[in-house]
């Protein structure tokens, strides 16, 4: 990548006050920690337990039907956080005009901890799977399946640019009496 074009991901856009690095840099972190790092060491150890001393399978033939039982619960789980996500996204975060970056900052945040927490949750269910059953494949799917939830729900530049426009246009509109 040229120079120029990292000058142009890491400003602010000309026709734009917010920062959106500054927007997304905290939840993105936190996210990447909480789903890709810990995520990643859990698999580890369940590889070397594998390897090394294996797991016997402690709930027999239920094994397949247990599978499939955390896999729906999985998909609930990621359901419930992409619906969550717009939901909460969805609400006013800025309270004055002079603080709208670090309003949304907060916000996106704040909404963003509930969200990637409980996508990282969906492989707590491998981990759990791999404990009662020691089948490593079957971990590896819950993992990966919480990646590819991750990053559907990660923040992004073109989201946190939609989002400081959908928070301007709550923070413009009047209020409705009634």
């Amino acid at each position: 990548m040229s120079s120029d074009n990292t000058k142009a991901l890491m400003h602010r856009d000309e026709d734009d006050d917010v920062d959106l690095v500054k927007v997304i840099i905290q939840p993105l972190y936190f996210g990447m920690v909480a789903n890709i790092l810990i995520p990643m060491v859990g698999l580890f150890i369940c590889y070397y337990i594998n390897n090394r001393h294996g797991r016997t399978n402690m709930v027999g033939d239920l094994a397949n039907t247990l599978f499939f039982v955390f896999g729906a619960l999985a998909l609930v789980q990621a359901g419930i956080a992409l619906y969550w996500r717009h939901r909460r996204l969805g609400q006013p975060m800025i309270r004055t005009k002079e603080t709208i970056e670090e309003d949304i900052a907060g916000g996106l945040l704040r909404v963003s901890r509930i969200v990637l927490a409980g996508v990282a949750a969906i492989s707590l269910w491998g981990f759990l799977y791999f404990y009662l059953t020691g089948r490593f494949r079957e971990t590896v799917a819950f993992v990966l399946f919480s990646f590819v939830v991750f990053q559907l729900v990660r923040p992004r530049h073109g989201s946190a640019r939609r989002l400081v426009s959908r928070q301007r246009a709550l923070f413009e509109k009047p209020l409705s009496r009634g």
